[in-house]
């Protein structure tokens, strides 16, 4: 949590002993809210119980039983039927080629501050998965194309001198950056779960590097802007790029 405050800034709520699964589990429960995006951390003290980790991200929606319909509606299937936790309801879903979202509904809206930055959900998918992922998710989150590059720079994924097919997408769901390749990737691209937009990626790697943060591939130039692999204390992999 100091780690990343001190490389992006903001603030933390918790931690606080919290049961945050519908199977008996105990974990720490902390929240960060930083210019760049808004994390859930999750220190268990306990197993933890399956599938809970293997989530892509989480989305707050108004009413979890229609967006749970909606879901399935739109493709997805549905792994962690709703339940209760300590502030509210919560779901998981699944998108085909294997994407989960766990969607979560708050007794008390939250109310955040605005963010100086959208951060980007990062999905690798095969080319025999991106169709139908991409029919589902477009669905159900109302999102739309921005852009399709078939022959992006495969610097960006560590592979200088290769291309690869870059698909960005946006909705109110936040923006999401999707990697279609033959899977032959180098450590660390495809561990990371979210990207973050900065004004200046070598600063930013700077203050990452005081805080105890590692940097595992780049600083690189390519698809028109700077970005770089960092692991934070804890294991959490993150891509961080110039924001737009």
């Amino acid at each position: 949590m100091t780690s990343w405050t001190s490389t992006f800034g903001g603030t933390t709520i918790g931690p606080v002993s919290t049961q945050v699964t519908p199977t008996p589990s105990r974990t720490l429960s902390e929240l960060v809210v930083s210019p760049v995006g808004t994390l859930s951390v999750f220190d268990f003290t306990t197993p933890v119980p399956y599938p809970f980790g293997t989530e892509r991200t989480g989305w707050l929606v108004t009413d979890l039983d229609q967006a749970v319909r909606a879901a399935r509606a739109d493709g997805a299937t549905v792994t962690v039927a709703p339940f209760a936790d300590p502030i509210g309801r919560d779901a998981v879903v699944q998108f085909p080629g294997g994407v989960s979202a766990q969607l979560y509904v708050h007794t008390t809206p939250p109310s955040y501050p605005a963010l100086a930055s959208v951060p980007e959900n990062r999905l690798y998918l095969s080319p025999d998965a991106v169709g139908a992922f991409l029919h589902s998710y477009l669905s159900f989150t109302g999102g739309r194309i921005v852009s399709d590059d078939r022959r992006a720079d495969g610097a960006a994924l560590g592979l200088p001198g290769t291309t690869y097919r870059l698909i960005r997408l946006t909705s109110g769901f936040g923006t999401t950056t999707v990697a279609v390749t033959d899977g032959h990737l180098p450590h660390p691209f495809g561990r990371e779960l979210t990207g973050y937009g900065v004004p200046d990626v070598a600063t930013t790697l700077e203050r990452a590097k005081a805080a105890g943060a590692s940097v595992l591939s780049g600083p690189v130039r390519a698809d028109g802007r700077d970005s770089a692999m960092v692991r934070f204390p804890g294991g959490y992999i993150a891509e961080i790029h110039t924001a737009r």
